[in-house]
This record gives structure tokens, C-alpha cells and sequence, in this order.
């Protein structure tokens, strides 16, 4: 459950409790999932369980009131499911006995996050990992660590993602069956590998940010609980792992997007960059966002998050666009094209290469990606900027019209058909 979810539902102490609910799954639901997990060594059974706990707090909750520990409420009813599933699975008897005694289901339980020391890492780290582990498909690691890691719902997982949910749910079990199957584990992995697998986990919460953004059929407004869910994510992993300077270039990076988003989408139309109202930009994220982007330079390990969130300071540096600094733009590129050469980052540099005055080079750096971005809207969108630059007008106008074709949102289709018709 997310928090629109909850404040979308019934009215007065119902909807009380279902906010709460919603915040305390956020909290809460990725630690009972990691601690189940770790004591039963199967992530479906915890992972099951924390649903189930979720939808019986959201009917207890209602008729009974809020109890007045409900991150504790709810770990003992997750635990209460997890006996109860484990008891209908003799194999698993054994570790039933190697278990703690169960307490009362009762109201006064110890939250766990009361008894978290800050010297610890965050137990919803190495569940973070597992499901991000490089075994599973990308689309598989996102729905497992919304369900796992987030405590959303299917239904809720395939509407972020774009998909349905007999698919999602499908993704999620195939996903856990893998990781029971071949024994991944669930743990932070240590040595040469761990910066790999971190960039995977860190790779994943920037997916998660970008599908909160420019859903099909929809208007430019982003699905707030889904950034949030990333942004949220990013610093748990950045709180973590605070000698991991990648960490902090995807937070930093991550706050400088939240940053502009009331500029961004205005009144559901897309505004970009160029023609935001800079005034609109959130200050208090931009200061956290440096702050984070210092501490990561300070840590002297340099990585592509870094860059990207390098590049974005530049723009939130600048007090108009005109006055942004694109060689320094176009230098952070070319660095970041060492760490990661994707056709993506190749056609952002070629943007900073037409705005230092080179649109020709742009232009053929764009036309050497046709194919691998040949199907993407975006590349349509650039090539077009490009060529009406060069005044070939009516080259212009069919990669804009192809760009219309290809993007599934609303409210890029009405800013790309305004272009057509100038």
C-alpha cells in the first residue's frame, strides 16, 4: 500500500489508519522481510507473510483502531503467518525449533527499528541485494525489490511498471524461485564483487525512479510514491553504506531531479529544462542534493553516478539557461562516457556538443546511433532539434513527427505536436 493508495481510500479513522499503515509498510515492511528471511533462509515464505500482515492490518486497523506499536503489530503478525506456513511444510519443522519462542500478539511488543543501532548496517541491505542479484533480469530485480524491499502490491508494482499483474505476479514468483533454487544469498557481498553488485542495486533504484516519469497515457505529472520509493531507497543505501561514493552520487542525483519536479510539471503539461521556472525548483532538496554530491567527491572514488549528479549541479548552478555552463557540461560528459558509453549518455553529450556550438558534429554523433536508439522517441526528438538548427526544416519535421509516434505519454505528445506545427 503507498501512501495515495491509503489517502484515496475510506474517510475519517479509516483513512487515519490506512495513511499510517501505508507509512509503517514503507518503514517497516523491508526489515520484517529481512529478518524473516534470514531466520527461515526462504525469502517466499517472508515475503508472503509480510503481505498477508499487511492486508489483515488494513481490516484490523480499520474496525479496531491503530494499535499503539504498529511497526511491532505487524512484525509479530508476519511472524504468526510465517509459523503458520512453515507448519503446513514438514521439511522445515527443523527450523521451527531453532527459532525464538513466539510472545503474545499483543500491543506492546518492541519495535524493531526502536532497538536498531546506527553502527549497524540497515538489514534491508542485504535483502536489497539478493533481489538485485545479477541472476535475475532487470525487470525481475525492480518488481521483487518493490515487493520485497518497498511492501507494494502486485497490483500497485504493475501499474509503476507498466505492466499487468498476472505478468508482475508471475515475475515476482519466478524471481523467488530462482533465488531459493539456485541459493542466492541474501547478503551484502563483500571484496571485488560488491561494487558490481552495488551499481546493479543502484541501477535498479534509478529504474524506479525513471518509471515514476512520463507514464503512458498519462500527463507529466510523476507518480509521486514510486519517486519517493526510490528516493527513499537511495538513502537508505547512501545511510548504509556511507563509504560508498556511488551511493551518494545517485542520492545527490536523485534530490536534484526531485528538485525541479514542480517545474517540470506544470498543470500536467511537460516543461523542459530550458523554459523551467527555476524559481519553482525545491532549494532545501538542491542543498541536501550538494551536500551529498561533496560527500561523495570527498570519498576519492569516482563513478558514474557522480557524474550524472555532477552534470545536474551544473544546470542547478545556473541562474538562467542561458547562463549554464556547457563546456563544463560537455567535460563532465566525456568523462562519463569512460565509466558508462551507453547509447543514452552518448545522445545527452551530443545535446551538450550542439549547445558549445557544434551542431554538425551533434548531428552526425546523433545519426551514429540510429541503431540502437532508432525506436526511441527521444532520439527522433534530438535529431530534430538538430536538423532544424541546421536549417533542413522538413527533415525536422518528419523526425518530429516520428518522435509523435513513438512516445506512448500525453503530455510529450502534445509538446512534440506544438513543434510540428510552428
Amino acid at each position: 500500500m503507498t501512501e495515495s493508495d491509503a489517502a484515496a481510500g475510506p474517510s475519517g479513522g479509516a483513512a487515519a489508519s490506512d495513511l499510517l499503515l501505508a507509512r509503517v509498510v514503507r518503514e517497516e515492511s523491508g526489515r520484517i522481510v529481512a529478518s524473516l528471511a534470514g531466520s527461515l533462509g526462504r525469502l517466499d515464505i517472508a515475503e508472503e507473510a509480510v503481505a498477508e500482515a499487511v492486508e489483515e492490518a488494513l481490516r484490523a486497523w480499520r474496525g479496531n483502531g491503530i494499535p499503539p506499536n504498529p511497526g511491532g503489530w505487524l512484525t509479530q503478525a508476519a511472524r504468526h503467518n510465517a509459523f503458520d506456513r512453515l507448519r503446513r511444510e514438514d521439511r522445515y519443522r527443523e527450523k521451527l525449533a531453532g527459532m525464538a519462542p513466539e510472545v503474545e500478539w499483543g500491543y506492546a511488543t518492541a519495535d524493531p527499528a526502536d532497538t536498531d543501532s546506527s553502527d549497524e548496517i540497515d538489514d534491508r541491505l542485504p535483502l536489497l541485494f539478493g533481489c538485485c542479484h545479477p541472476a535475475l533480469s532487470q525487470e525481475a530485480q525492480l518488481a521483487l525489490t518493490l515487493r520485497a524491499v518497498c511492501g507494494l502490491t502486485t497490483a500497485q508494482i504493475a501499474r509503476a511498471t507498466f505492466s499487468t499483474e498476472p505478468a508482475t505476479a508471475q515475475r515476482i514468483v519466478r524471481a523467488k524461485r530462482k533465488i531459493g533454487a539456485t541459493g542466492i544469498p541474501l547478503r551484502i557481498p563483500d571484496g571485488p564483487d560488491r561494487a558490481e553488485r552495488l551499481d546493479i542495486v543502484l541501477t535498479v533504484v534509478s529504474v524506479m525512479y525513471n518509471e515514476a516519469h512520463l507514464v503512458a497515457g498519462g500527463d507529466a505529472t510523476s507518480n509521486r510514491d514510486l519517486a519517493d520509493d526510490a528516493l527513499w531507497l537511495a538513502g537508505v543505501i547512501a545511510a548504509a553504506l556511507p563509504r560508498e561514493a556511488e551511493a551518494h552520487g545517485l542520492l545527490a542525483l536523485l534530490l536534484f531531479h526531485r528538485a525541479r519536479e514542480s517545474a517540470r510539471s506544470v498543470d500536467g503539461e511537460l516543461v523542459l529544462l530550458a523554459d523551467q521556472d527555476r524559481s519553482r525548483w525545491n532549494e532545501t532538496l538542491i542543498v541536501r542534493a550538494r551536500a551529498e554530491l561533496e560527500q561523495a567527491a570527498g570519498l576519492r572514488r569516482p563513478g558514474r553516478w557522480q557524474l550524472h549528479a555532477a552534470i545536474a549541479a551544473c544546470h542547478a548552478d545556473a541562474e538562467t539557461a542561458a547562463e549554464t555552463d556547457w563546456l563544463q557540461v560537455l567535460v563532465l560528459y566525456d568523462l562519463l562516457l569512460g565509466y558508462d558509453p551507453s547509447p543514452v549518455v552518448r545522445l545527452n553529450r551530443a545535446v551538450a556538443l550542439d549547445r558549445v556550438g557544434a551542431p554538425t558534429a551533434a548531428l552526425s554523433e546523433v545519426d551514429a546511433l540510429q541503431a540502437h536508439l532508432g525506436r526511441a522517441h527521444l532520439w527522433h526528438a534530438v535529431r530534430a532539434h538538430l536538423l532544424r538548427r541546421l536549417g533542413r526544416d522538413h527533415e525536422a519535421l518528419a523526425a518530429d513527427l516520428r518522435a509523435l509516434e513513438l512516445t506512448a505519454n500525453d503530455a510529450e505528445r502534445r509538446l512534440l505536436a506544438a513543434r510540428t506545427h510552428r
